[in-house]
């Protein structure tokens, strides 16, 4: 569904990405995960069309990204919920999720959508009309990633999901990841709670300083020695 091949993105003088190729297969759950710095933002920022590679390949089901500005990639399928949500704090709940259904036509569509993001997420629904810079950090990300989902992905890029919530909340972000993959989404997730990732991913994929390291299933890797001792605080 997706192949990076021979991805090099630089930030001035700054070689951020050395050569990184990942694939995510349709259907799956991949991770990619690393220390701060290691490039796992930067790899999804040109997936997504934010950052302009030096060189490498990007193809989204056999069609080149190459020079595709970042807003059609929704019309293509993909949604990017970012680091540190994004929302629109300014804007309603409602406001929020009815800007990710910006580009939809199917008004009938949009409702089921409506209904379903609130099954999911009953604590938006309470909070509709309520001003999103006014909810809590756990809130917040719900919102941004409804809001993707109301744009009806394919596949979706979740950066740093967990990031700044409580031990409780982060099993129930990844509870709804694990509930939106089985509904079919491809999920390619950014994610430092490397144990978490690891348990809910297929494949993944180990960042070292803008270098992939080491990659296989998930559960390899959650299993593997010096995975363990570097990014789940076992020795």
């Amino acid at each position: 569904m997706l192949k990076v091949k021979g991805l090099n993105v630089f930030y001035g003088a700054i070689h951020a990405l050395h050569d990184i190729s990942i694939e995510v297969n349709e259907g799956e759950i991949v991770t990619l995960i690393g220390a701060n710095g290691a490039g796992k933002t930067s790899t999804l920022r040109a997936i997504s069309g934010l950052v302009a590679p030096k060189s490498g390949e990007i193809t989204y089901n056999g069609t080149s990204l190459s020079g595709v500005p970042a807003y059609n990639l929704v019309n293509m399928g993909i949604a990017h919920v970012p680091e540190g949500r994004r929302i629109f704090a300014n804007l309603t709940v409602m406001e929020n999720l009815e800007l990710g259904a910006f580009n939809r036509k199917d008004k009938d569509g949009i409702k089921r959508d409506f209904d379903m993001v609130f099954d999911k997420f009953p604590r938006l629904k309470e909070r509709t009309w309520q001003q999103a810079g006014t909810l809590s950090g756990g809130e917040q990300q719900m919102l941004a990633t409804a809001r993707a989902l109301m744009s009806r992905p394919k596949m979706i890029l979740m950066d740093e999901p967990s990031m700044g919530l409580a031990p409780l909340l982060v099993r129930e972000i990844f509870t709804i990841i694990q509930e939106i993959n089985k509904t079919g989404t491809t999920v390619l997730l950014v994610e430092q709670n490397a144990h978490m990732a690891l348990s809910i991913a297929h494949n993944a994929y180990v960042l070292e300083t803008g270098k992939i390291v080491l990659s296989g299933s998930a559960d390899d890797l959650l299993h593997d020695e010096a995975v363990r001792n570097a990014y789940l605080g076992e020795c």
